[in-house]
């Protein structure tokens, strides 16, 4: 399966990504996926009015209570109608290509709407 690299994330009752209910942490790249040429992370906040609150991170095993994190950015404010840039390639240096290495994730706030472009 190929890794989906575009997300849209809202909040209307419930978070959803992809149109798809979900919970706190959303991943956007599952362990094993193969991708390790990310070069840059667009993350827009695409509310109206308000900011939005993100973190991204990476972490192996994420059902096993044992499993490491390590965060990109965290608890980061993005303006409303806004984007933040993440474009060295060096902070994505990480391993996908087993299903035992990293998944890329984010969290965002409760009432938040972002998109997230992985390039």
């Amino acid at each position: 399966m190929a890794a989906i690299r575009r997300h849209s994330i809202t909040y209307d009752g419930g978070l959803f990504h992809n149109g798809v209910a979900s919970g706190v942490d959303i991943e956007l790249l599952f362990p094993g996926d193969g991708v390790n040429n990310i070069n840059s992370i667009l993350i827009t906040n695409t509310h109206a009015s308000a900011d939005a609150t993100v973190s991204l991170f990476i972490q192996d095993s994420p059902a096993a209570a044992a499993s490491k994190t390590f965060f990109l950015i965290s608890l980061v404010k993005i303006p409303s109608g806004t984007s933040l840039l993440l474009d060295d390639a060096s902070m994505f240096s990480f391993s996908n290509s087993s299903p035992t290495g990293f998944g890329l994730y984010a969290t965002v706030g409760s009432t938040d709407t972002v998109d997230i472009l992985i390039n």
